[in-house]
Order: structure tokens, then sequence, then C-alpha cells
């Protein structure tokens, strides 16, 4: 397959879900415009991720259906721009909510649909209902399939997520986030991108929005190559539309030949990592994400 570009809407909400589905609507054809393949966007985009700082009883008013107007609209552009989008919502399920990303095909399909497994229970997140597991679709773009999955911010300082991503066969990985991406989360990216060999795509809010500071970044997976940088993305503070370009042929051949993902795991060793923990969880009641 040709380069897949992969374009990062790093933009700030601005108000109702209406003024938002307009905004992303605006992004798709932007990012259309610049000849991007797949838009992501910053977690929770459909009301902003600080909807969550509200009394839980407020959330109903900002949440959408997966099969409502935000996603259907979303869907309907995406078709028509042939563009795959991850697009993300404060999801509203039999009376839970969930933090939510759907994965758009370039035909306008829904190709996945991942709920947050690990939620920031020290903080308001603690009100949403998890996701139960991890998923990878054929993700069909304008540059051909690609095996695709999906984390979500918190998700990243879990090795867990993108192995188990990986196992499945994920190529791309797709990470919408509402945090401060500063050296130490940056790294977790490039580790889980590293360690598994995938390309880590990571699209945040920008400076301005509460606690986010921008920095999306693109991780191709590839560390050993001629410059030896994976990251060929990382954008400054401000709001944008930052495109990447992976090239997915070069990744699946590399990854027939190096020593990391799957090639040398003894996984009969690791059982204790499935366990239950029966360990203390110690948390500061000031905590950050």
């Amino acid at each position: 397959m040709k380069s897949l570009k992969i374009a990062l809407a790093q933009l700030s909400p601005c108000g109702g879900s209406d003024k938002n589905l307009e905004r992303a609507v605006q992004a798709c054809r932007a990012a259309a415009d610049m000849g991007a393949h797949i838009i992501v966007f910053p977690e929770m985009f459909s009301c902003g991720y600080g909807v969550l700082n509200l009394e839980r009883h407020e959330w109903a008013k900002y949440a959408q259906s997966v099969d409502g107007v935000y996603v259907r609209t979303l869907s309907q552009t995406a078709r028509s721009l042939n563009l795959a989008a991850a697009v993300t919502l404060l999801e509203e399920r039999e009376g839970a909510f969930c933090n939510t990303v759907v994965l758009i095909d370039c035909n306008g399909n829904r190709a996945l649909r991942y709920a947050k497994v690990h939620t920031c229970d020290f903080a308001a997140e603690k009100y949403l209902s998890r996701g139960e597991g991890f998923g990878v679709c054929n993700l069909k773009t304008a540059a051909g399939e690609v095996k695709t999955g999906a984390m979500i911010c918190y998700d990243r300082e879990f090795p867990e997520s993108a192995r188990l991503l990986m196992l499945q066969g994920a190529e791309l990985i797709l990470v919408p986030n509402a945090c401060p991406m500063e050296v130490n989360r940056l790294s977790l990216l490039r580790a889980r991108a590293f360690e598994n060999m995938v390309c880590i795509a990571t699209c945040n809010y920008p400076d301005g929005v509460p606690d986010c500071n921008g920095r999306s970044s693109v991780f191709d997976g590839m560390a050993w190559k001629e410059n030896g940088d994976m990251n060929i993305l990382l954008a400054d503070g401000g709001e944008g539309i930052f495109l990447a370009c992976a090239d997915m042929d070069a990744l699946r051949e590399y990854r027939l030949s190096e020593c990391c993902g799957d090639a040398y795991r003894r996984p009969a060793l690791y059982k204790k990592i499935s366990q239950e923990s029966v360990l203390p969880v110690f948390v500061r009641p000031d905590a950050r994400r």
C-alpha cells in the first residue's frame, strides 16, 4: 500500500455538541484537502473532556449514542470524503456512560467501537462504565486496508493494552488523548511502538484546553532503520491539523525480520500478569492521570 497519511485534529472543543460536530466536519474536510487517509480526534471530542468535571447527572445532556446524530453525520462525511476517521464521544448506553472511540472506514461504515478500559478511577472517570476488551479491525482506507486498534489516554500506561492489540495483528494503534503530553508519557508511547513494532498515532487537545498541551505524535514502530528515530511527527502546543506519512509496507517488512513484538515471547512464564493483583493500591489525593 502507499504511505498512510494520518491527520491529527489537535483542536479545542467549542461548546455544545452541535458546535463540536460542526467543527469535526470542518476538520474532516480540511484533512481530506491535505490528502489524509484517516483523521483522529482528541478524547471525547463530541463534548470536550472537561464535561466530566460536571456533576454526573448533567452528563446525559452531553452524551451521544453510537447510533446518534454525531456518529452518523461523521460517518456520512467520511464516506463523502473517502476518509477514515476515529470519532470520539461521551457515549450513553442503557443509562451508563462510556469514554468511546468509533473507527469509521472510508466507506462510512463502522469498523470498531472501543470503550476505554483503564478509566481514571482516581478522578471523575470513576463514574464511567469501563470497556471490557481490546479489538482490532481491518480498517479500509483510500490507501488500502490496515489492521487497526485503539487505546484511549490512560490505557497507554498499561503495557498490556498495546500488547493485546499487537497479538491480534494490529499494525496501527490510534490513541485519542486529553492530558499533558510531557516527556514521560511520550516515552511510554515510544516504548509501546518499539516493543510491539506498531505505528502509534496520538491526538491530544492543544494549549488552552485545561490540563492539555498539544504535542500530538506519531511513532512509526521501526527503531532499527537508518536514522533510528521512530518519531515521525511531534506537534507543538498550538491548534491545528497535523499530518504524518506512515510507511506501512516498510513496517510490514520490518515486522517479518525484527526481534520485538511476538518474535521471542515466552507466554507460559507470564501467567502471573493475568492474575488479579493482591497488592495495596496507593493513590495520592491530588493524583493526576
